[in-house]
């Protein structure tokens, strides 16, 4: 499917148009960014890193049951993907106390979560996306009652497929973000699953392997990434 022209350019990734309404192209771009996009940085094949991570996971996730907005793979930083009406909405899973939960209640990093704990944050840089209710949703009409109840039921659902996944590869899945949308009326996962968007430390050392490593000047990201991907077996193009 042609690429065409562009829709959409984020912090780290590019979306363009198709020549079929209901397909865009999802390019994965080697910028990395922190503090809501005020600081950013490249770093040489991040972008393919992240669009074979994602690729790896939305299958896994399919193959779960879980509806996701991935068509298939079109290079090696390029995926087809449904074109989705958005939520404004981050879903957030939480199976350890860190970064903004272990700050805003004073928790040990690292704490095991007695169950694993959904947040709901509004996706907005400028309000450094604060933390909402369900509520708020249905306030200001980002999101439907029903809506919420099926996003908090697939990110739970995520969950479970994911973090045996990374138990297994002797890692910690400890919080991630999803996005949702809707496509011909069925509320499906889009946006990306990459370490960009979730903590992942290792097992034994506790060893951070996720952007953390960027945000705190840690160094060594893409080898965090590329170790993460190869213990959970990404077929990464070197």
């Amino acid at each position: 499917m042609q690429k065409l022209s562009e829709v959409y350019r984020g912090k780290a990734k590019t979306v363009y148009a198709t020549e079929n309404p209901d397909f865009l192209v999802l390019e994965f771009r080697n910028d990395t960014s922190a503090l809501d996009g005020k600081r950013i940085e490249q770093f040489y094949r991040k972008g393919i890193i992240n669009n074979q991570f994602n690729h790896f996971i939305m299958l896994k996730l399919e193959e779960a049951g879980i509806s996701t907005q991935l068509e298939h793979l079109l290079s090696e930083n390029e995926l087809l993907v449904k074109k989705l009406d958005m939520f404004p909405l981050e879903s957030v899973i939480r199976n350890r106390a860190a970064g903004s939960l272990a700050k805003r209640l004073a928790l040990q990093e690292g704490l095991l979560l007695d169950s694993p704990i959904y947040e709901l944050f509004l996706k907005n840089d400028s309000l450094h996306d604060p933390m909402i209710t369900a509520s708020y949703c249905e306030t200001f009409g980002w999101a439907s009652t029903a809506h919420l109840v099926k996003m908090k039921e697939l990110s739970y659902k995520v969950n479970d497929v994911l973090s045996p996944l990374f138990d297994a590869a002797d890692l910690i899945l400890v919080d991630f973000k999803l996005e949702f949308g809707l496509f011909k009326g069925e509320i499906i996962l889009g946006d990306e699953f990459s370490p960009d968007g979730c903590r992942i430390w290792d097992k034994t050392t506790l060893n951070k392997l996720d952007k953390d490593r960027f945000r705190q000047n840690l160094g060594g990201l893409i080898g965090a990434y590329e170790e993460v991907a190869k213990r959970i077996g990404v077929p990464l193009n070197q």
